[in-house]
């Protein structure tokens, strides 16, 4: 009974979580919605393959096929059981605890001060300069790449994302880039200069609007307004 809880009991706990994120529009949370459609594939398969071991009676996973290993036998049993416990948590917490975006402390924690990869730095290289479409993370790619900063002066930008604050205390516009899943996140993060209204906390999340500049260290935004909002449903960019 336990082999088969550990096997397609966990197995069938995470994939009826994956499908009910996928209904209820949550599962961008955690994933990249491109990867959707796989995440959401694996999960039917997985329980498909669930019903048909039903085919199986209990106990016949266990057969003795005349061998006896001994203290490996036991070793294999104490790591079962640990790694079996393990996984259950994991997937008993999946299934109870509400879906939430990371935190914007993460985020500062992630923040190494370098910009995103594969976040629109080679449009930047190649001249590109169509900007109507960029977010936080091609801003970000640009800020650190663009080896002509003044051909970016005087742009205007509308974008969303939540503050933060860096070492000195100066603030920016973060948002979390993720490639394939939220293990993969990486901090884009902008300096906004003067504009911003005074009381913003760091993780509150704003539309942000202003005007590119070029400061001393480099590129940054000045703030023309900025509308203080709740979490976007889907807090990530991709």
């Amino acid at each position: 009974m336990w082999a088969r809880w550990l096997g397609v009991g966990l197995a069938a706990i995470l994939a009826v979580v994956t499908l009910s994120l996928t209904f209820t529009g949550r599962l961008q949370l955690y994933i990249n919605p491109a990867q959707a459609w796989f995440a959401c594939g694996m999960a039917i398969l997985i329980l498909v393959g669930t019903v048909a071991s039903f085919a199986l009676r209990p106990g016949e996973e266990h057969q003795d096929h005349g061998h006896d290993h001994g203290s490996e036998s036991r070793a294999g049993l104490v790591a079962a059981v640990a790694g079996g416990g393990i996984a259950t948590v994991v997937a008993l917490a999946a299934l109870v605890l509400p879906p939430a975006a990371l935190s914007a402390e993460l985020a500062m924690e992630r923040d190494t001060g370098t910009p995103p990869l594969f976040a629109g730095a080679d449009d930047v290289e190649l001249g590109i300069v169509d900007t109507s479409g960029f977010g936080v993370g091609d801003w970000s790619a640009t800020f650190a790449t663009a080896t002509s900063p003044e051909r970016y002066e005087g742009e205007t930008v509308a974008l969303t994302g939540f503050i933060t604050a860096d070492e000195s205390g100066s603030p920016s516009l973060t948002r979390l880039v993720i490639t394939h899943c939220v293990i993969d996140a990486q901090s884009a993060s902008l300096p906004v200069g003067p504009g911003l209204p005074d009381g913003l906390e760091t993780g509150q999340w704003v539309e942000l609007t202003g005007e590119i500049v070029v400061a001393e260290d480099g590129l940054a935004i000045e703030a023309t307004g900025a509308e203080t909002i709740a979490e976007p449903t889907d807090p990530y960019e991709y």
